[in-house]
């Protein structure tokens, strides 16, 4: 009985790990379309816009293997309540990355829009900071997923406050070219469409490094503000 328990922990280990693996991979596609949605915005590249576009199936597909993925290791495997934990943690995960392949294509969207007629649009409202911010923090999350590092969480939730402040100023320069130039209010909402993408997939990382607080200390940190999670990685 020993060896057979001794068997199925070792085997749930083996799965468990293979789910992760997959993870990380999806979280690279969808770190990929973001950098992808970003320059085809820059350069005016429709193709590139369209290829994040047509791509955004892989991301969804991935989505529903790991689902179903997770449902078996439940079904097969029975895990205790903390390894239980960590499937529910990981199918949250897969959630918001399949959310951010969605906020990627959304960028597409908006780029291709943006830059569908001859002339270059304006108002030209400098986005890269803000998405550079949110990119990092995506990173910082999947490294702390593959890890298992909880202390990462602070500075991702901290560094999400600054993707919040970028957004707000953004707003800001957009509602000042749109009152002074009515013209501009067509191109200044799609920007602003992109500016809200951007603020979203930082939120989407902020919830990952809180999966991962919970996955490994077994505490929900997701509203106890930034000095509450300092104190729950600290301690």
């Amino acid at each position: 009985m020993v060896l057979m328990n001794e068997h199925i922990a070792k085997q749930f280990d083996v799965d468990l790990g293979n789910i992760r693996t997959r993870v990380l991979q999806l979280g690279g596609l969808v770190e990929h379309q973001i950098v992808q949605a970003m320059a085809a915005l820059d350069s005016g590249d429709v193709a590139l816009a369209d290829q994040v576009i047509e791509q955004d199936h892989l991301v969804n597909r991935s989505e529903v293997e790991l689902d179903e993925a997770c449902t078996h290791i439940i079904a097969r495997r029975q895990p205790t309540a903390s390894d239980l934990r960590t499937v529910m943690m990981v199918i949250k995960t897969i959630t918001d990355l399949e959310r951010i392949g969605d906020e990627a294509k959304k960028i597409a969207k908006k780029a291709r829009a943006l830059h569908a007629g001859d002339a270059p649009f304006t108002p030209r409202v400098p986005l890269q900071h803000a998405a550079a911010l949110a990119l990092q923090m995506l990173r910082q999350a999947l490294d702390a997923f593959a890890r298992s590092d909880a202390s990462a969480a602070a500075q991702i939730v901290r560094q999400d406050q600054e993707v919040d402040a970028e957004f707000k100023a953004i707003m800001r320069q957009l509602i000042t070219f749109m009152m002074e130039d009515p013209r501009t209010i067509s191109p200044a909402l799609d920007v602003l469409f992109i500016a809200k993408s951007i603020e979203r997939i930082g939120d989407h990382a902020k919830n990952l490094s809180e999966y991962v607080v919970y996955m490994v200390r077994g505490r929900d940190v997701r509203h106890i503000g930034l000095e509450g999670i300092e104190q729950e990685v600290s301690g």
